[in-house]
């Protein structure tokens, strides 16, 4: 499969939606929470497979590494939900995206963790 764009994962989360949409609750900022809080318990399920099965396992089993891949594919699932709900355009967030990537290129993660304990 090719390499997905953040608007084919939108594109694609909506035609699950209007899938769904008589049982599913509205694509609207209120029920943005509900995804959030479904996204992070995906990621406890991502957590669950490092924690029980590790890294090396991941890496070296086909089977194991399928169901990681599967949960994360989950987690993005939920955080598309989220834009949508937002109307968060796939542009939008790209910009936002780049322009913290360009922020964190230029900072220095140990110097501000450092200082950061220092004022603890």
């Amino acid at each position: 499969m090719n390499d997905l764009k953040i608007s084919d994962m939108q594109k694609m989360q909506y035609e699950l939606w209007e899938k769904h949409k008589e049982k599913w609750s509205p694509l609207e900022p209120k029920f943005a929470r509900n995804s959030l809080l479904w996204m992070f318990e995906e990621i406890g399920e991502v957590i669950a497979i490092i924690k029980k099965r590790g890294e090396n396992e991941i890496m070296s089993d086909s089977s194991l590494r399928k169901e990681f891949v599967e949960e994360l594919a989950d987690v993005l699932m939920y955080f598309n939900d989220v834009l949508l709900r937002y109307n968060i355009s796939p542009e939008e967030i790209s910009e936002a995206y780049i322009k913290k990537h360009d922020k964190n290129m230029g900072r220095d993660f140990n110097s501000e963790h450092s200082n950061y304990l220092k004022h603890k």
